[in-house]
């Protein structure tokens, strides 16, 4: 039976198997990290039970894993398998495809152990072991893994590693380490964990006796994750020792690039520069760290960039990344003498154009990344705030409602009149042949969102996320049992129920920034709550059969920018909860443009159910105007006295937009 026929056969098992029901233990408790205020909850510990993201998990066991292993694992679409393959020398052939295609297979099985976390569906772990074998025979003895240079050597007999400053040997490597440990903690097995192990040895032995100019190699920064991952995993301190020299050593050469986030040492930066995936990945890794070790050097440089970016250089979506090239930061970088271009740079600060903005899904995902670290480490819901935005509208985008679709980058508008085709389509398709980074790392975030929903510490349970789920895990010898009902983010109630919570407790519901405020209910009576970092604090007593219920104000509201940030003054977004929307063009008359319309101050809007491909979504239908429909042709013209027609109009989340018709969409519309 060949291997897409197997696939076939693993999809119709998928789609009638989501009622698995989880019988046996994740391991994943690592420890605390000291010096962080909180802590995520075991793998497969948190079950989504009812509505959006039950939803979403559904469609990623159903459909979106099943896919990508389909694609990953045929070599007529991707050569990521066939390349291990060829690396073990079970097939004759060339490498292909590019130098991280190792990296996209990891992240591919680091979406199915996630899966496999909270089905325990043992078919997942078949798809495992046949892979598992093949990449550890693809291992050199002395750890070293990647198989580009691994076929070069088999063909020309020289060892080249680490030889191109732009290989992504170290990222590759750092997302094995990360699959490896998720595979053991959602499995309880080490066949990966030891190859993550063994390769990590490796780097830890060639940093020890190598310059500092190799920390160039280090162009996509996964492995301080991945390295300080390996350490809560294994306890061994060597790699804490690794992810520490990583940090210091950046930074500490002549030559050192924007592009490579190494033009000066990272104690030295007070902004994001550079590339923006590599940037919120290197950020993610210092997180990491200052919760494993007290560094202020390294602390107050992460508060400082993160206020940079999220006052400066964040799209409304929670998009980073503005430019497809620029120079970073300001155009002259850290040197006036010397500009040099980066791709997907942040660009000057408030420089955020719509129809050309890059947003890689890579990049989104990055700052959920380097924010959910920034929370555990402070224990301040404003972290939150910002994955939670980046979380429903810019990555969600980046994939299909019906979940094999999707965008590299992420705009905020899109005209079939722009008179030049960008570089990647603004259509998602199944795959991205140049640069298909972005699909597993979506699908495997997806399968992780369940992680992200509470954070436990020594005295209380933080809510972070809404959803319909159940939290049923054991932290420091207590057992902790809650359901949570709740139709966010189309509605603002969560009802919380407790079946087991130790009574010496706090529970933390998190007032998202975009609220404001929130009423809490305890058994039906209202109560008032402190407000601290964020969360509303209800101490004890709390006990079994308890009902909480937090009350969110879930108006429409308009949104404008600083008037700095040029291409969007006197201009508004609508928001709805956590939720940005857009207008497409199929919402409104066919001889209307979009761009022609105009949004009043104070304008209605009522809630529309719809389902598409799939999945249940709350549109917005209300009115927007237009005074001069005359199609352009010049630059300029005088404004026109025409009295203002009245547009029907209906908005999408713009997570959602482009799974109908593709066509015309704006985030920003002028104001009337």
């Amino acid at each position: 039976m060949n291997t897409k026929h197997k696939l076939m056969i693993l999809g119709l098992f998928f789609a009638t198997g989501w009622q698995v029901q989880a019988q046996e233990k994740s391991i994943t408790n690592t420890g605390a990290s000291p010096y962080a205020v909180q802590q995520a909850v075991d793998m497969g510990d948190v079950q989504w039970t009812k509505g959006f993201w039950a939803d979403r998990t559904k469609s990623c066991y159903e459909q979106m894993v099943p896919q990508l292993w389909h694609v990953y694992t045929d070599a007529s679409i991707s050569h990521a398998y066939r390349n291990f393959e060829i690396a073990a020398g079970l097939e004759k052939g060339e490498h292909t495809g590019p130098s991280f295609h190792d990296g996209d297979f990891y992240k591919t099985l680091e979406a199915v152990c996630a899966i496999y976390a909270q089905t325990k569906d043992k078919k997942l772990l078949h798809m495992l072991d046949e892979v598992i074998p093949v990449i550890r025979k693809a291992q050199r003895a002395d750890g070293y893994i990647y198989t580009k240079a691994t076929i070069d050597q088999q063909r020309s007999g020289q060892n080249i590693e680490f030889q191109d400053r732009l290989s992504f040997e170290s990222y590759n490597i750092g997302h094995l380490m990360t699959a490896g440990c998720i595979h053991y903690r959602a499995t309880g097995q080490r066949e990966l964990l030891d190859i993550a192990i063994k390769a990590a040895d490796y780097l830890y032995g060639f940093y020890k006796k190598s310059n500092p100019t190799l920390a160039r190699n280090a162009i996509c920064p996964s492995h301080y994750m991945g390295t300080v991952e390996l350490y809560r995993t294994t306890k061994d301190k060597k790699y804490l020792e690794l992810a520490k020299h990583l940090i210091d050593i950046k930074g500490e050469i002549e030559d050192g690039t924007d592009d490579n986030q190494d033009r000066i040492p990272f104690r030295k930066q007070h902004k994001a520069t550079g590339h923006a995936v590599r940037a919120s990945y290197l950020y993610a890794g210092v997180a990491d760290l200052c919760a494993e070790i007290a560094d202020t050097t390294l602390s107050n440089r992460l508060f400082e960039i993160w206020d940079d970016v999220t006052k400066h250089k964040m799209y409304i979506t929670g998009g980073l990344g503005s430019l497809y090239d620029g120079t970073s930061p300001d155009g002259t970088s850290y040197n006036p003498s010397e500009v040099q271009k980066i791709h997907q740079a942040f660009g000057r600060d408030y420089q955020l154009p719509n129809l050309t903005a890059h947003n890689e899904s890579c990049a989104n995902i990055g700052n959920m990344l380097w924010n959910w670290r920034m929370a555990n480490f402070t224990g301040d819901a404003k972290y939150i705030d910002v994955l939670e935005l980046a979380l429903y509208n810019s990555v969600l985008s980046g994939i299909s409602l019906d979940g094999d679709k999707f965008l590299y980058t992420n705009p905020l508008s899109y005209s079939s009149d722009l008179p030049f085709q960008q570089r990647w389509s603004k259509k998602r398709v199944p795959y991205i042949s140049l640069s298909n980074c972005c699909p597993p790392n979506i699908v495997r975030t997806i399968a992780e969102v369940a992680n992200y929903a509470y954070g436990l510490s020594a005295d209380a349970v933080a809510v972070n996320l809404y959803g319909g789920n159940e939290l049923n895990t054991t932290y420091q010898g207590k057992h902790i049992n809650i359901v949570q009902e709740s139709s966010y983010p189309w509605e603002g109630t969560a009802i919380f129920t407790l079946k087991e919570f130790p009574s010496d407790y706090t529970l933390k519901l998190r007032v998202p920034g975009w609220a404001g405020k929130a009423e809490i209910w305890k058994n039906k009576v209202k109560v008032e709550v402190p407000i601290e970092k964020g969360y509303a604090l209800l101490a004890g007593p709390l006990k079994k059969g308890d009902r909480i219920e937090i009350r969110l104000p879930m108006d429409v509201s308009l949104m404008e920018s600083n008037p700095l940030v040029e291409e969007t003054r006197n201009q508004v977004a609508v928001m709805r909860g956590p939720v940005v929307y857009c207008l497409e063009k199929q919402d409104v008359a066919a001889d209307v443009n979009i761009f022609d319309l105009k949004m009043k101050h104070g304008e209605q809007f009522a809630l529309r159910n719809e389902n598409i491909l799939g999945q249940d979504i709350v549109l917005l239908e209300g009115k927007a105007y237009r005074t001069d429909s005359t199609k352009w042709n010049s630059l300029y013209r005088k404004t026109s006295n025409g009295k203002p027609e009245t547009i029907p109009v209906r908005l999408v989340p713009y997570f959602a937009w482009g799974n109908r018709t593709f066509g015309d969409m704006s985030v920003w519309m002028p104001v009337f």
